[in-house]
């Protein structure tokens, strides 16, 4: 049995037919995609479509590229192209959702950006895609999605062309199906000085929806003026500010434990540069999730060095989630 079509609510606020409610107000809010057509776009759409699954979230896709690369903007080829991109992929995720409502809005004319911000307002998360460049360089981050990440109200995950329901999954020894052996863990960066209550609740329900382990990654530094000190007492030093930062980590999880009990949690708490560790110590994870708290500059609102370089070269989803 086929769901009622709707005019998605995001869509209305965008047209600027109705204010946005109090998002207190918003029951079930939708995971939104931005779709071109093109191959980033695909994978974010299937990826999402999952996500939808798992959560049992209504998904809607959203088109505010009216052009076809190579076509003229606003030529009646290219918004033909686009709405039989958008047409098609509805039939198929259509066909797949079964019991998941799905909606879709093809705005011709709209800036991207300020679209998906409106939509985001009202979203579960917005996902969008990006540009593969090999498992080394990770991520090309479009200027729409850029703006956005700065921008956005929710999470914002990025999904790199070519990734599949496979890549969510470890690898079986036996060949066994990927949904036989469970999913990849989900990975968090956590910074302690400045917690990011958001972030932490979405990696902890990503992982709790995936049955997947949840490694929480913190990376720290001696204070400034150590350098100064005497090698043996920077090493002890360096053992008293481990355990220090540890019991900052434990006492973090802490309510969120209580809050999964059924999570598997691991920690790793370690001495470095922050976006490394983070990308050295989660190579096999399915999902990276790090806070967001948007720098301001004089040209406007900037990802800070970690976010940028996460989302530069990860391997996986990265959940940019913003902290309040």
């Amino acid at each position: 049995m086929s769901v009622a079509r709707r005019v998605p609510l995001w869509a209305r606020v965008a047209a600027q037919q109705t204010p946005a409610p109090p998002l207190e107000d918003i029951v079930d809010k939708p995971i939104v995609v931005g779709f071109d057509g093109s191959s980033e776009s695909v994978a974010a759409a299937d990826w999402a479509a999952r996500e939808s699954l798992r959560r049992g979230l209504p998904l809607e896709l959203l088109q505010a590229w009216p052009w076809q690369h190579g076509q003229p903007l606003g030529s009646d080829d290219a918004k033909r192209w686009g709405k039989e991109q958008l047409a098609r992929k509805e039939v198929e995720l259509r066909a797949l959702l079964s019991g998941i409502e799905v909606t879709v809005a093809h705005i011709p004319g709209a800036v991207p950006a300020d679209v998906l911000e409106a939509a985001g307002k009202n979203a579960t998360m917005l996902v969008l895609g990006s540009r593969g460049l090999g498992a080394l360089r990770g991520f090309l981050v479009g200027s729409v999605s850029q703006e956005v990440l700065t921008r956005a109200t929710c999470p914002v995950v990025l999904v790199r062309a070519g990734t599949t329901t496979a890549d969510e999954h470890p690898a079986s020894p036996r060949a066994e199906p990927a949904a036989d052996v469970g999913y990849r863990e989900v990975a968090l960066g956590l910074d302690t000085r400045h917690p990011c209550e958001e972030a932490l609740a979405f990696a902890f329900e990503a992982a709790s929806v995936r049955s997947a382990p949840l490694r929480v990654v913190h990376a720290w530094g001696p204070p400034s003026g150590t350098e100064y000190l005497a090698f043996g007492s920077i090493g002890g030093l360096e053992r008293d500010l481990m355990v220090v930062e540890q019991d900052a980590v434990t006492r973090l999880l802490k309510p969120w434990r209580e809050r999964y009990p059924e999570a598997e949690v691991v920690t790793k708490v370690v001495m470095g540069n922050a976006a490394n560790t983070l990308l050295e110590e989660t190579p096999q994870a399915g999902l990276l999730v790090i806070g967001r708290r948007t720098r301001r500059a004089p040209i406007g609102p900037r990802l800070g060095p970690v976010a940028h370089a996460v989302i530069h070269h990860a391997r996986c989803p990265v959940a940019i989630v913003p902290c309040g």
